[in-house]
C-alpha cells in the first residue's frame, strides 16, 4: 500500500485527492492543512455587495474526507527532509512514498505602507472588511490595483481586481450613491490584463471608460499611506485601497532544498514534478511551470495541473515514467455582480465575449456545481 501525502486543502490539493483515489483505491492518503475546510476564493468578489456571505463560501471537509477515506492532519507544513520522503509539520514528521504539494502561494508584502491596503483575495475576512468599509463610507475615492512579482512577472493574480472594480461600480449604482464615489484603477502595467489576451485588454479599458472609472497606468508603485497612493508617475488620494501584490512561494519552502524559480516558487517540469526529485510533485500557485508567459494563476489551472501531477505520481509509484502533461488554458468570466464578460485563451485562440447577464448566472451556477462535490 502506497503512502501519499498531499499538502494543502485548496483547489490543487482537493483535485489531487480525487484523481489519486480514482487511480488507486487502496492508497493511504494523508492531507496536511491547518483546517479541514475549503474556501471558494472566486466567490469572494460577491461578499462586498451581499450576494454571498462568508459562510456560503466556506465548506467543512470532514464528510468529504470520510467519503474519500482521507486522513486529515490539522497542521502546517514546516519543512522537508530525506529527499522528500519526510514532510515536517508543526506537530511532527509525516512519512510518505509520494508527495504532492498544493499549498498555494503567498502575497509579496514589501511595498512601503502596504498595511494600509486590503488584499481582497487573502480570504473571507478581507472581503468582509471591504464590505464593512464601503457600507460605512458616505462617499470618497476607492482605488483598486495590482502588481506582479518583479522576479517572475507571471506570478500574479490580477483578474479578481477587475471583478471587484466592476462589481463595486454596479453595487454603488444599485445603492443609488455612485455619484458620491470616485473609482480609480491603477497598475504598473501599461496594458492591464494582457495575460487575458490583447482583445480582453481593449474590452476591459472600454468597460472602465463606460463606467466612469479613472485609470492610472504604466507607473511603478512607490508606496501607500492611509490616504494616498504614490507612484513614479505621481500620487493621488484614496479613502480605501484594494491591492493585489505579486505572489511568491510559501514560507516553509525556505526550510527545504527544493529548487526555486526566480520568483521563489517551486520549479517544476512539464509533468508537474519538482525538478531533481523523485515522487515529489507540485500543482497550482505553489509552482512555476514551463509554458507561455500568460499561463494563469487561477483555480482552473490548478485543477488541470493537479490532475496531471496525481496521475504522474501514481505512475512513478508503479515504476513507470511520468508522461502526463497539462493543457494551458485560461477560462474566466469577469463578473460585475449582474453581468459578466467571458474570456477564453489557449495557445491558438483568444475569445472575448461582451458582458451579458447570462454569464453572471453561469458563473454562479458553476460555483454551485463545483462546491457540490465537497458538501
Amino acid at each position: 500500500m502506497h503512502r501519499i501525502t498531499i499538502v494543502g486543502s485548496g483547489f490543487a490539493g482537493l483535485t489531487a485527492v480525487q484523481s489519486i483515489r480514482r487511480g488507486d483505491q487502496d492508497a493511504e492518503i494523508t492531507l496536511v492543512s491547518p483546517k479541514a475546510e475549503f474556501v471558494y476564493y472566486p466567490g469572494l468578489i460577491w461578499i462586498p455587495s451581499g450576494i454571498r456571505r462568508g459562510e456560503d463560501l466556506r465548506v467543512a471537509l470532514r464528510p468529504f474526507f470520510e467519503r474519500m477515506r482521507i486522513h486529515h492532519l490539522e497542521a502546517e507544513a514546516t519543512g522537508l527532509s530525506a529527499d522528500g520522503r519526510t514532510l515536517e509539520t508543526g506537530i511532527g514528521p509525516v512519512q510518505n512514498d509520494g508527495l504532492l504539494i498544493g499549498s498555494g502561494g503567498r502575497f509579496l508584502k514589501k511595498l512601503p505602507g502596504i498595511e494600509h491596503a486590503i488584499t481582497p483575495c487573502e480570504g473571507i475576512a478581507a472581503a468582509e472588511a471591504i464590505r464593512d468599509r464601503v457600507r460605512a463610507m458616505e462617499g470618497g475615492t476607492i482605488a483598486m490595483g495590482f502588481a506582479g512579482n518583479p522576479n517572475e512577472p507571471s506570478s500574479m493574480r490580477g483578474g479578481p481586481i477587475f471583478e471587484f472594480l466592476f462589481g463595486m461600480d454596479s453595487q454603488l449604482r444599485r445603492e443609488r450613491r455612485r455619484e458620491r464615489f470616485r473609482l480609480i484603477f491603477f497598475t504598473p502595467a501599461e496594458r492591464p490584463g494582457n495575460r487575458l489576451g490583447p482583445k480582453a485588454v481593449d474590452s476591459l479599458l472600454v468597460e472602465m471608460e463606460r463606467r466612469g472609472i479613472e485609470t492610472h497606468l504604466g507607473h511603478k508603485l512607490k508606496s501607500f499611506s492611509e490616504s494616498k497612493i504614490v507612484t513614479e508617475g505621481g500620487e493621488f488620494d484614496a479613502d480605501l485601497i484594494l491591492f493585489m501584490p505579486g505572489m511568491t512561494g510559501n514560507a516553509w519552502f525556505d526550510n527545504t532544498d527544493l529548487p526555486r524559480s526566480p520568483g521563489g516558487l517551486l520549479q517544476a517540469d512539464a509533468h508537474c514534478r519538482v525538478v531533481g526529485y523523485e515522487r515529489v510533485y507540485v500543482a497550482g500557485d505553489s509552482g512555476s511551470f514551463p509554458g507561455p508567459d500568460w499561463m494563469p494563476k487561477q483555480a482552473h489551472m490548478a485543477d488541470l495541473q493537479a490532475r496531471a501531477a496525481a496521475q504522474n505520481l501514481l505512475a512513478e509509484l508503479r515504476g513507470q515514467a511520468p508522461t502526463k502533461t497539462f493543457k494551458v488554458e485560461l477560462i474566466c468570466i469577469v463578473d460585475a455582480n449582474d453581468t459578466g464578460m467571458l474570456v477564453m485563451r489557449t495557445e491558438k485562440h483568444n475569445l472575448v465575449l461582451p458582458a451579458m447577464r447570462p454569464f453572471h448566472w453561469l458563473k454562479r451556477g458553476f460555483e454551485w456545481l463545483y462546491l457540490r462535490r465537497y458538501r
